[in-house]
């Protein structure tokens, strides 16, 4: 099984038997439709199913509705919000909403809340336990902020995390915001997370191409027991 950094919050996960699209905002080469979703994974023969967190332009991409012309075997799983906001169609995917599930054979999915809109999802299959946030996230500028404004973001996140902790007890991969431009508490998200759930690999998302910054959350993963891989470019790929 392998992951692979696409742009932004994208993620590309590989399996033998089929792949799985996170939060497709743009392909992972310099030029519009050009990279690793567009030159080969497109063209694979293996069942596709692609993933869109909420209806955010940087999240979530109408040109992946398109791909559907090029291929009949993939599976859209969107959450709710994506629907409502009329970014698609009510035959256009599968949409979920906090606490609901979907099971094939190939895989578990259950949706999570989020700090903005949407959802986050998690996955099982293959026998590894795997999480994509979404936006859901710490969300406060403190460099910013009144006090008030940061604990009500506090609260909110606390309450998600609270609700995912309850059911998930360990996870094999998690793709989670780490963004810079958040300012001085721009890992405080993603410590409180796998603080609170054990999580053998994190993976940066929601940082463009910051790869330096992001790298400073490797010894906060170590002293949790988490690798954290250095992410150094667009189409970076690790084996889990």
């Amino acid at each position: 099984m392998q992951l692979t950094y696409i742009y932004h919050s994208c993620y590309l996960l590989e399996t033998e038997k089929f792949n799985l699209i996170f939060d497709y905002y743009k392909d992972s080469g310099d030029k519009p439709r050009s990279g690793i979703i567009h030159d080969r994974i497109l063209s694979d023969k293996k069942p596709l199913y692609v993933f869109s967190s909420h209806f955010h332009p940087d999240h979530f991409n109408r040109d992946i509705l398109a791909w559907k012309s090029l291929r009949k075997d993939i599976l859209y799983i969107f959450s709710k919000d994506i629907l409502e906001n009329q970014k698609a169609g009510a035959g256009e995917g599968l949409y979920l909403t906090k606490g609901e599930e979907y099971k094939d054979k190939n895989l578990y999915v259950k949706a999570f809340g989020s700090t903005d809109v949407g959802i986050s999802f998690y996955i099982e299959t293959e026998g590894k336990t795997i999480f994509h946030a979404g936006d859901l996230n710490n969300w406060h500028w403190k460099d910013e902020s009144t006090p008030e404004e940061i604990k009500e973001a506090e609260d909110f996140y606390e309450r998600e995390l609270n609700d995912v902790a309850k059911e998930i007890r360990q996870l094999d991969v998690a793709m989670f915001p780490i963004d810079p431009r958040l300012g001085t508490d721009f890992m405080k998200g993603a410590i409180q997370f796998i603080t609170r759930i054990p999580v053998k690999t994190l993976l940066p998302m929601h940082f463009g191409e910051a790869y330096e910054k992001i790298a400073t959350f490797n010894e906060y993963a170590k002293e949790n027991g988490c690798h954290y891989p250095h992410i150094t470019s667009k189409g970076q790929s690790i084996n889990i």
